[in-house]
């Protein structure tokens, strides 16, 4: 199963952890790991290019699994308006598939 938790401080959305596996399918045919993966992967890539913030970006890239992100404030204030709209995107793509595959995917 594939556990997120999105971190807060004060109204913004720091960061993420995405851990686990969802196994629900076999391997090179899970569609909810891919879907998460899609979505993750490409939040932080939106960051980094559309924002200029660079994340800390902590993974296992040997295993999978496992995807810790922590965004930095940005002294420019529109810099941060969009990684916070991303990573409000990110909520959302996960919290619908939750919906659809709770049994894969569970958000805390």
């Amino acid at each position: 199963m594939i556990q997120t938790c999105f971190y807060r401080d004060k109204d913004r959305i720091s960061g993420f952890k995405i851990t686990g596996h969802a196994d629900s399918g076999e391997y090179g045919r899970d569609i909810v790991c891919a879907a998460v993966s899609v979505l993750s992967i490409n939040t932080v890539n939106s960051i980094e290019q559309i924002t200029k913030i660079m994340p800390l970006v902590d993974s296992d890239d040997e295993n999978g699994g496992f995807l810790s992100v922590n965004v930095p404030e940005s002294s420019d204030a529109d810099s941060n308006r969009m990684a916070q709209v991303l990573l409000e995107a990110l909520e959302i793509g996960l919290r619908d598939i939750s919906k659809s595959y709770k049994e894969y995917l569970v958000m805390n």
